[in-house]
């Protein structure tokens, strides 16, 4: 003999021996929205408890109610580990974020230069950069551009200063030869690299040069 679910978003029929009152699993799914708009659906053994996120722009987070199978299978008594578990969805934060998405802040005279370990640190989440030292023993970035001629340098000259200006943290630009454009960024006002270079390193990476790079010889 089968039982019917009586939730009205989905039919599902239940065996009565899914019906006893042994301890329930409960699966909890925790949305955005306050805790008014959760609802609870008892599917046998199985108690869901569910935000509504269908008015929420983000969407349904991969939740869904369990199929009849695997209801029938009884699998809540097979897993492992606590029968209460929250899922939770956690936004991420500026640690996890591309350089690039942040935004150059102020830097005090005060402040210290960040360590040779910290500078080289953030070195890997920029391309193509380098630490250099500078005359007086402070450290900075440095990267080069090959370029297919010098209007090539000049116009990449001017998209670099216009995230520059955006930004307002200005590298600094030295074209080294027709086909070849350096720049390097530091601090100034505290004598080595801040977190501000390597945000400005990053930004720089974004900027499109494929249209300026020399073209590759077709050889027959």
């Amino acid at each position: 003999m089968a039982a019917t679910s009586s939730s009205p978003p989905c039919n599902i029929s239940v065996p009565s021996l899914l019906l006893r009152k042994p301890s329930c699993t409960i699966l909890k799914v925790f949305g955005l929205l306050p805790p008014t708009s959760r609802s609870n659906r008892k599917l046998g053994r199985l108690t869901v408890t569910r935000s509504n996120l269908a008015q929420d722009f983000l969407g349904d987070f991969g939740a869904r109610d369990p199929y009849p199978e695997e209801i029938a299978s009884q699998f809540g008594d097979k897993v492992l580990g606590c029968q209460s578990t929250e899922h939770k969805i956690l936004i991420p934060n500026a640690s996890v974020l591309s350089l690039s998405q942040l935004q150059c802040s102020p830097v005090s005279p005060s402040q210290s230069p960040l360590s040779a370990d910290d500078a080289r640190t953030l070195l890997h989440k920029v391309l193509g950069w380098s630490i250099v030292e500078d005359e007086a023993g402070g450290l900075k970035i440095r990267c080069m551009w090959k370029v297919r001629d010098s209007e090539c340098g000049v116009e990449l000259i001017n998209r670099i200063n216009k995230v520059a200006e955006a930004s307002g943290h200005y590298p600094s630009l030295h074209v080294e030869s027709p086909t070849q454009v350096r720049a390097e960024l530091s601090t100034t006002s505290i004598g080595g690299l801040s977190m501000n270079d390597f945000i400005m390193a990053a930004k720089i990476d974004d900027i499109k040069t494929s249209d300026l790079s020399p073209r590759k010889r077709a050889w027959a």
